[in-house]
């Protein structure tokens, strides 16, 4: 065959490919404009509480519960699938192999059902995040191209759920590395498959779309504090410990009540879900309204306040961030973890740098933020690498990647088995147990 010969044969090979890229990379760009309509979303929901608030602060106790107990309803009648952070149902879409289960889990149905669901909790003040939603939704997109292109190999099939989760993190937090790693550590456990050229590439589309739709930003802004005293590295294994603790507490408790509880609160919440939703809600506002109405919402603003060391934030916040979240995620409706947790980690990290007042407060609090999000998630490498990214500050590199091993080895002295891994088990189950007896179905 001469040259000629092949260099046509390669041309038509790409003219025939060319359909499926451009779907592709379509899918990826349609992903990061999914992330900013969520952002977009999570902020004006932040607004329009607060001018509520404004005008009274009780009206969420009656807001909250309302907006529970419709996502509550919506997701059990119309869209069950969504329930939850969308990170355990990405995982078990990857571990299931019959093609009918998965698109329980993964569908453009879904994609859409997420962010309207999670919106409307954002909108009612839960304490939930949009990053994990937007990994579903993700996923879900590329799953449902990976079809459109009729994809049939179950390793390309699992590539474009990979990509789709890890464009969704690298769009959501605007940190293409991070969604990079996260796709190692966190979705898959096969090498050749992370490190796959359609991940790559879904990742970069994502992150390129997302700096054309939302700007260069960084999370929270640039924050150049480091540890420069010796005696400041004490703070290292201070956040690490107690980060690794709490955070673990916090996995713990998800997932004793995605098991069930017996006695009467667990048939509260398994027989009448709707009405515990609602009770769930009258709960936030109760906390939201003790917390001075710093719990509602992701917690992005108030995390970047107290990282940014711009405003004063109660005392109490970080505990009852923590409490809020537990709430929202055990009422069953959709929404995340991840913003939470840094907002919580934040919290409790301003509280621990009052133990040591010689160490840089924005230090221990960007550690602390670190450690409890690496309790919660025993990912260290995924927290080491977002958080590094999402406050532009390299100088804490190095304390950063040590808090969130300290505090991944602590948590699991609280709860053995990381959340994502437990809960998308159950998803797994459940697919082969179309009616659940216990609470992995509100949850996830």
């Amino acid at each position: 065959m001469t040259d000629l010969s092949r260099n046509l044969k390669y041309i038509r090979m790409l003219t025939r490919m060319w359909p499926s890229y451009i779907i592709f990379w379509g899918g990826a760009v349609s992903i990061a404009v999914a992330a900013a309509i969520l952002a977009q979303g999570g902020e004006y929901a932040y607004l329009a509480i607060h001018r509520l608030i404004d005008i009274s602060p009780y009206i969420p106790l009656i807001l909250a519960p309302c907006g529970f107990a419709l996502c509550a309803w919506l997701t059990r009648q119309y869209f069950p699938g969504i329930q939850g952070s969308g990170i355990p149902q990405t995982i078990a879409a990857l571990k299931i192999e019959s093609r009918n289960e998965r698109k329980n889990l993964l569908s453009l149905k879904i994609a859409f059902s997420k962010m309207l669901v999670t919106l409307l909790g954002l909108f009612a003040g839960a304490s939930i995040g949009r990053e994990g939603p937007t990994v579903q939704v993700g996923s879900s997109i590329m799953y449902a191209i990976g079809s459109r292109m009729n994809v049939r190999q179950r390793t390309l099939e699992k590539a474009m759920i990979l990509a789709g989760g890890a464009a969704g993190i690298a769009a959501a937090f605007n940190t293409p590395l991070a969604g990079v790693v996260f796709a190692i550590e966190e979705l898959s456990r096969n090498f050749e498959e992370r490190t796959s050229g359609t991940v790559i590439t879904a990742i970069i589309i994502a992150g390129i779309t997302s700096l054309a739709l939302m700007g260069n930003y960084s999370y929270f802004g640039h924050t150049p504090t480091a540890l420069v005293a010796p005696r400041d590295w004490v703070a290292v294994p201070l956040c690490g410990i107690i980060g690794g603790l709490l955070g673990g507490l916090y996995s713990r408790i998800l997932l004793t009540a995605a098991k069930g509880i017996r006695g009467k609160l667990g048939y509260f919440m398994r027989d009448k879900p709707i009405l515990f939703s609602l009770v769930c809600g009258l709960i936030i506002g109760i906390i939201g309204i003790l917390s001075h109405n710093t719990t509602y919402c992701t917690g992005y603003n108030e995390a970047k306040t107290i990282v940014e060391g711009k405003g004063i934030m109660p005392a109490s916040f970080g505990i009852l961030k923590m409490l809020a979240s537990i709430v929202s995620y055990v009422s069953g409706i959709p929404g995340g973890i991840f913003s939470p947790s840094l907002a919580v980690g934040a919290g409790f990290g301003a509280n621990l740098s009052q133990l040591i007042p010689y160490a840089p407060a924005a230090a221990t609090i960007l550690l602390g933020m670190a450690a409890y999000f690496a309790g919660v998630v025993q990912a260290p490498i995924t927290v080491f690498v977002i958080v590094t990214e999402m406050t532009d500050n390299h100088n804490m590199a190095i304390p950063l990647m040590a808090v969130s091993l300290i505090a991944t080895a602590t948590s699991k002295l609280v709860c053995r088995e990381p959340i994502y891994k437990a809960l998308s088990d159950r998803f797994v189950q459940q697919q082969q147990k179309p009616e659940p007896t216990d609470l992995s179905k509100e949850m996830g």
